[in-house]
């Protein structure tokens, strides 16, 4: 199952992508990930709070200005499984479109497909929203 969310921002590169990996500064603009700890850098694990949820996912891709992503698991491999992304695309030198989105696999995904839709895709098209806001 794919969520995936994306708005145009008046921000070049540059700009989303240090607020992005702002981690400390999340607290100030982003309303679905309240908090992050650790390192943006490949195959660093990083402490994510999402509303009332805590996990702790593995960097999978680290592009400045361009790619981050990162593979969190519920459990054992194969039961829940997230791989969360975050593109930034400059369309020119001033604005650039951010793309969010999350491939889940594992076994519980179809019991959690309804839930997932209603509550975590308005979570992301949220955080964009005040990422844009934050930046612009």
């Amino acid at each position: 199952m794919k969520l995936v969310t994306q708005i145009e921002i008046k921000a070049n590169a540059e700009t989303i992508w240090n607020a992005l990996i702002d981690f400390e500064n999340y607290y100030k603009w982003n309303p679905f990930i309240t908090k992050i700890e650790g390192t943006a850098a490949p195959r660093q694990k990083l402490k994510v709070k999402i509303q009332n949820m805590r996990f702790a996912p593995i960097v999978q891709v680290y592009k400045p200005h361009q790619k981050l992503t990162w593979l969190g698991k519920l459990g054992i491999k194969g039961l829940f499984d997230g791989y969360h992304y975050f593109e930034i695309i400059p369309i020119d030198e001033h604005k650039c479109l951010f793309v969010q989105g999350e491939n889940f696999n594992g076994l519980l995904v179809p019991l959690l497909k309804k839930k997932l839709k209603k509550e975590t895709l308005p979570g992301f098209i949220l955080m964009n929203c005040s990422l844009k806001e934050y930046v612009e």
